[in-house]
């Protein structure tokens, strides 16, 4: 992923969005209604089509300051200039100020991306793979239900990362802080800890229902 210019710092429309982490390569798919952000999208429909989407915390009541830069890659015109859009997570950014609040917020943001890594990740990622088709396995045997994994996960380490941290629903602020990390190590091995725990439980389940049949 690469941002749509060679500049490091850009003004960028701002989309909150409550408990919502977009990642870099990863779809998200939007209603627009309010109207504020239906101008944002006749807007930017006539730019480069790039928002960033922030996550809204609505304990905290403020907006998480790293994001990451969304792409409109389709979109349908509704009645009462509503708008239906799919948009594709790219860059990520940092917000570094405020430069506008209305009718939307902008922000001066600057890209941020993870460390070369010090060593081979390839072992690491694969380990979290296996341990999302356990999860997955387990499940489906948990609540008999054919429950199957798309055919084609990323493989490589960083692009995995981001796949399996979209993935982990209900949990927005450990998304928001797997964005935020810029090691891919760190982002692999606390998702082990996560579908490790996560496979221990279900297995434990499973091994109950067993002995219950």
């Amino acid at each position: 992923m690469t941002p749509s210019s060679s500049i490091a710092v850009r003004e960028l429309p701002l989309f909150p969005l409550p408990e919502v982490v977009l990642f870099p390569g990863r779809p998200l798919p939007l209603h627009i209604f309010e109207f504020r952000y239906r101008i944002m999208m006749n807007t930017i429909l006539g730019s480069d089509r790039r928002f960033g989407v922030l996550m809204w915390d609505p304990v905290e009541g403020k907006s998480a300051m790293v994001g990451c830069c969304a792409e409109i890659v389709q979109f349908q015109r509704l009645p009462d200039d509503r708008m239906k859009v799919l948009t594709l997570g790219q860059q990520r950014f940092r917000v570094l100020d405020y430069v506008r609040e209305k009718p939307y917020r902008v922000g001066l943001v600057e890209w941020i991306e993870d460390h070369p890594p010090e060593k081979d990740l390839h072992d690491l990622a694969a380990n979290v793979e296996q341990l999302l088709r356990d999860v997955v396995c387990l499940s489906a045997k948990l609540t008999s239900q054919d429950i199957t994994l798309p055919d084609h996960i990323p493989t490589l380490p960083t692009e995995l990362s981001y796949w399996v941290a979209s993935n982990l629903y209900g949990v927005a602020s450990e998304q928001q802080s797997m964005l935020q990390m810029q090691d891919t190590a760190t982002r692999l091995e606390r998702e082990m800890e996560i579908l490790t725990s996560t496979r221990n439980h279900l297995a434990a389940r499973t091994a109950l229902k067993d002995a219950l049949d």
